[in-house]
């Protein structure tokens, strides 16, 4: 079976978050979808060893962030790459609290869901949440990042707990300049690109990058890559 024909089915990018008492945890999900129009309702997949999965297990509510192309990977790394239980991750991120109190994040946000749960269906590693929703709205009329995009503009990778992760997945190709790659999240640092959110220009080789430069992904160090 070919895996990388999966990589053909569209997904989008979002920020997916809930609570468990007054504390708050989300994460980065690729599998956000639409179920019924009649009631409307959506469905979320999360993986079991993710803290976000406890807090919407408990609370049985969520919110979804329709993230835009230009959030910035140290963002994407917090969430995606980062785990709650070892960070806080909305210290210093702009959100307001939804009908339910679950943070509705406006960072990078073109607009949100709110839902209740109403069913969970178990796949294995994951859990599939089925949502009915009760608010929703759009803040900037602009194009959602897609996963497609996130892969082959952004040069992101997936995690290994995202249901769309392949074991032993190949650096997606960008460029024919010197690349390494994060050991740690998979990232790729191509000199012909640099790192340009960073400050770091194009045509920078990667031994000319600044000591404390780390992955703008998850903050690994230098020392945590690897040549492509």
């Amino acid at each position: 079976m070919n895996s990388k024909t999966l990589h053909k089915v569209s997904y989008g990018m979002y920020l997916v978050s809930s609570k468990k008492g007054e504390k708050y945890n989300g994460q980065i999900a690729n599998t956000v979808f639409q179920i019924t129009s009649e009631p409307p309702t959506v469905a979320v997949s999360i993986n079991k060893q993710n803290l976000t999965h406890e807090f919407i297990r408990e609370s049985k509510v969520f919110t979804v962030a329709i993230l835009n192309k230009d959030v910035p990977m140290t963002f994407i790394g917090l969430f995606g790459f980062k785990s709650g239980r070892e960070v806080e991750k909305f210290e210093g991120i702009k959100y307001r609290p939804g009908q339910t109190g679950v943070p509705i994040v406006l960072d990078y946000s073109i607009g949100f869901l709110e839902a209740q749960v109403i069913d969970e269906i178990d796949a294995g590693t994951h859990t599939i949440f089925l949502g009915r929703v009760i608010d929703a709205d759009i803040f900037v009329d602009e194009e959602p990042m897609t996963y497609a995009y996130y892969h082959e503009i952004k040069r992101g990778a997936a995690p290994q707990t995202a249901p769309t992760y392949i074991k032993n997945e190949p650096p997606a190709e960008v460029g024919s300049g010197e690349k390494y790659k994060c050991n740690v999240c998979g990232y790729i640092y191509d000199q012909e690109q640099g790192d340009p959110e960073t400050g770091i220009a194009p045509g920078t080789p990667f031994s000319r990058l600044p000591a404390d430069w780390v992955c703008p992904i998850c903050g690994a160090g230098k020392e945590q890559f690897s040549i492509a």
